[in-house]
């Protein structure tokens, strides 16, 4: 697979990822890491219409409103390949219209709202958050069937090709999706002359490759590109909680919902990998990053930070180029304990 654009867009292989801008971060921070990223060459930006996380009512829509503001002033839109997310059904997200779904009268009002909050007519990248069925995903596993879709996939599509055709985004993805639920995207739109998915937002790291079971083949035969997310484990592959630490201002410490990767074996794999990359002189986060972006299934590595010290060294990871010797070392680490935060 040889995927470096969405949709004839040229994209940077790193995105910046936003989702602590409005929680963790002020909007005079979320500006300085932009001013930053726009320096450094980056084009590409992710958010999502629930962002911040933790989502509350009070804060929901803050990180796009961020974002649409320093666009307005800085007058970079056409410089930025922007990317964001309809949320599927949860009950958890009851304050965003009486309940979420990706049923056609959601997606065009969640389309719409986003679009005003970041301050343009179009997005370039516009995905479906999560299913909106029950399935596997955050960490589940062992599916169990539950019932049929909540919205017919067919009924999604047929939403996004209305705001294909009017122009209002002009690529579409998913996320947290399955080989299943990507095979009747990419059907339907073959059988009904539908938009086709072209990229695909799930977690991956070196303590989660599950992507690598069954969505990596599809990746490469069907043409769909990956943007990992949580490429750091939520900042465990730092090597910063090891032995137990939960330094403050982090977000094991802020926040209880990241439980797949404060596992006992999660952690120990964590620790398994910040302590062979210090043996090989490397910086744990550096490591995890750069081990990512050489995946060939990769189009963009989503980056997250709190502070500009992260950003910094998160960016200058995709400078470094592993040796053969660390990365056999990793796949030795990896098929001791694989995939210890699914």
């Amino acid at each position: 697979m040889n995927i470096k654009t969405i949709n004839g867009i040229a994209v940077s292989k790193i995105c910046l990822g936003t989702m602590t801008w409005g929680e963790q971060n002020t909007e005079a921070q979320a500006n300085e890491q932009m001013d930053y990223a726009a320096e450094h060459g980056i084009n590409f930006m992710d958010t999502a219409e629930m962002y911040p996380v933790a989502p509350r009512a009070e804060t929901q829509g803050l990180t796009e409103t961020y974002i649409g503001n320093w666009l307005a002033k800085n007058g970079q839109r056409e410089q930025w390949v922007i990317a964001t997310k309809a949320t599927g059904h949860n009950p958890a997200f009851n304050y965003l219209r009486n309940g979420p779904k990706l049923n056609r009268e959601h997606i065009l009002a969640a389309c719409d709202d986003s679009l005003r909050r970041l301050k343009t007519d179009y997005i370039d990248l516009y995905q479906m958050h999560w299913p909106d069925r029950p399935t596997n995903m955050f960490g589940q596993l062992g599916y169990v069937h539950h019932g049929d879709p909540l919205t017919p996939i067919e009924e999604t599509l047929r939403a996004l090709e209305t705001l294909v055709s009017s122009g209002k985004i002009r690529a579409i993805g998913v996320s947290n999706e399955t080989p299943w639920g990507i095979m009747q995207y990419l059907r339907l739109a073959e059988s009904a002359g539908l938009p086709r998915v072209l990229t695909i937002q799930n977690p991956y790291s070196l303590i989660n490759r599950t992507f690598e079971v069954g969505l990596a083949e599809m990746a490469h035969r069907e043409n769909i590109a990956l943007l990992p997310y949580s490429p750091l484990g939520s900042g465990t592959l730092t090597g910063k909680y090891r032995g137990g630490a939960r330094p403050e201002g982090s977000r094991l410490a802020l926040f209880n919902r990241f439980g797949r990767y404060e596992s006992e074996e999660a952690m120990q794999a964590s620790t398994d990998y910040a302590e062979f990359a210090e043996a090989n002189g490397l910086d744990p986060a550096q490591m995890a990053l750069a081990w990512v972006k050489t995946r060939p299934f990769v189009l963009s590595t989503i980056i997250g930070a709190t502070s500009m010290e992260q950003l910094a060294s998160n960016i200058a990871a995709f400078e470094i180029d592993l040796p053969e010797s660390v990365m056999a070392g990793i796949e030795k680490i990896h098929l001791g304990q694989p995939n210890p935060a699914p």
